[in-house]
């Protein structure tokens, strides 16, 4: 296994950049707003030195982690999010003190950007609610909230427990939350207060009646080795300092979920005003939404295909060269089989984001490498477990002839086991690479790439085209992949019936 792992860490290392400590890597989470802010900071410190977007990594825990291993340097924050969910203070603290429990995480807080997105929860115009304490005397609202926001210390629970709510929330992504509160389908949902789409769906924001939620002021969390590694960069991001209005931050958001508009053109559209250089025109041209067709093969679509398929291609290899061996102990040692094949299916269970999150301090790093070791670890039982099967089934008459005629143990298992188990240790091989395009998508909410860059995007923005424009290709590529396969038992079903 330590072969492997060493394994995986080389073929992952080929796709990582060899200059990657020169380059100030900015992070952002699978939200709009964030996705914005980080392409702020990523264009104003590409101005003086290189600098990349890590984008759409997904919650808190991730995107720290993230932060924490090195893997990023910098990503917008805010204070009640870094003091309760983060510093896991029970009441809101000072500035100062939230800075001397993060020096002690190598972490800093710093260039407070001018406005607060605070939480809040909103209900559609026409409920008979108005504050927070009111839902505690209708039982039957039904409220849908982000996963985040669910567990997250200054979330639902400690919410619940102030106002004394009853309610069973269900867990909604934030990008789809609105249309199932336009829908009917739930009554109430956490909301960001620069949410744009506050106006444009007619919401009624709960007033927080007994103030529980904190301030939520943006912010930069950042490593402290950050101005020293970067001085440039840093003395150009301070420069933001009090930039940013909410009038701003919400007019952004707009622009990206209503009007259409890239974070890129819009962060650069945004710096252009704030230096005094309109990049626009006083009346600016009409936006053209792009069709479904031009989001699936346009935007990089070559690029995001050679991602996704490396990533597959990488992670069914290396789960096969760990899998096959893994496979053949189970079914020679009969005492260990049940054991294998246990964590095998264990590996299978862990869900994908929680493995990602484990991952990334523990590798230091996020991208290629965490990503692979998932995948790996996802293809694993298939491929364990249709070797073992497939070597069961070999009838022991021909073991024992092939050892009567003189071969070894070892010659019996390459000579002849193997070769009659070859059809059903490649269907195992076959399921786990199905499989496997389908779990890539994940790679994206750390910063590997792939289609579903194209999926995150489209849940920050509610925009079921992109969504499209990431699941189709994943769709095709897994069908794809399973003709591939198919087409090699074919030939190896041929070859067999040619040479006997």
């Amino acid at each position: 296994m330590l072969r492997f792992a060493m394994l995986v860490l080389a073929c992952a290392g080929i796709l990582s950049s060899a200059h990657a400590d020169e380059t100030l890597r900015v992070g952002s989470k699978r939200f709009t707003e964030s996705y914005i802010l980080g392409e702020i900071l990523t264009q104003t410190a590409a101005r003086v030195g290189p600098a990349e977007h890590k984008q759409g990594l997904g919650n808190t825990a991730i995107v720290l982690g993230a932060l924490r291993s090195g893997a990023i340097d910098v990503y917008p924050e805010y204070l009640g999010t870094i003091d309760l969910e983060i510093l896991k203070n029970a009441q809101p603290t000072s500035l100062d003190a939230m800075r001397a429990a993060l020096r002690s995480l190598g972490l800093g807080v710093a260039v407070p950007l001018g406005f607060s997105n605070g939480y809040a929860l909103a209900v559609r115009g026409d409920a008979d609610v108005r504050r927070l304490s009111d839902l505690a005397a209708h039982p039957e609202i039904k409220i849908g909230l982000s996963h985040e926001f669910l567990g997250r210390a200054d979330g639902w629970p400690g919410l619940a427990r102030r106002y004394g709510l009853a309610q069973q929330p269900r867990g909604l992504d934030h990008g789809i939350a609105y249309e199932a509160l336009a829908q009917r389908q739930v009554d109430a949902i956490d909301i960001y207060s620069t949410d744009a789409k506050i106006r444009q769906y007619g919401l009624r924001v709960l007033d927080d009646d007994q103030q529980y939620f904190p301030r939520y002021d943006a912010v930069l969390l950042y490593r402290l080795d950050v101005p020293q590694r970067f001085p440039q960069a840093w003395r150009a991001i301070e420069k933001l300092e009090g930039t940013i209005t909410v009038n701003d931050m919400i007019a952004m958001n707009a622009a990206a979920e209503l009007d259409g508009q890239s974070f890129a053109s819009i962060a650069k559209s945004w710096l252009g005003r704030v230096d005094g250089f309109p990049v626009h025109p006083t009346n600016s041209p009409i936006i053209v939404r792009d069709g479904l067709l031009t989001k699936t093969f346009g935007n990089g679509f070559m690029n995001l295909a050679r991602q996704h398929l490396l990533l597959v291609v990488l992670a069914v290899l290396l789960g096969s060269v760990a899998g096959i061996p893994l496979g053949i102990v189970a079914a020679l040692v009969p005492r260990l089989r049940q054991a294998v094949l246990a964590v095998a299916g264990v590996l299978q269970t862990v869900p994908s984001l929680a493995l990602l999150a484990i991952l990334i301090p523990l590798l230091g790093r996020i991208g290629t490498v965490p990503a692979l070791v998932a995948l790996c670890a996802y293809a694993l039982l298939p491929i364990v477990r249709n070797t073992c099967t497939g070597l069961l089934q070999v009838p022991s008459g021909l073991r024992t002839a092939a050892l009567a005629l003189g071969l070894t143990r070892r010659q019996s298992l390459v000579e002849v086991e193997l070769p009659l188990a070859m059809p059903t240790i490649l269907a195992g091989v076959k399921t786990a690479a199905v499989m496997s395009v389908g779990t890539a998508t994940i790679a994206a909410f750390i910063g590997a790439g792939g289609f579903g860059e194209r999926i995150t995007t489209g849940l920050a923005l509610n925009d079921n085209d992109m969504l499209l424009a990431g699941a189709i290709p994943a769709a095709l590529l897994a069908l794809l992949t399973q003709a591939a396969f198919e087409l090699c038992e074919r030939l190896l079903a041929q070859r067999r019936r040619y040479s006997d």
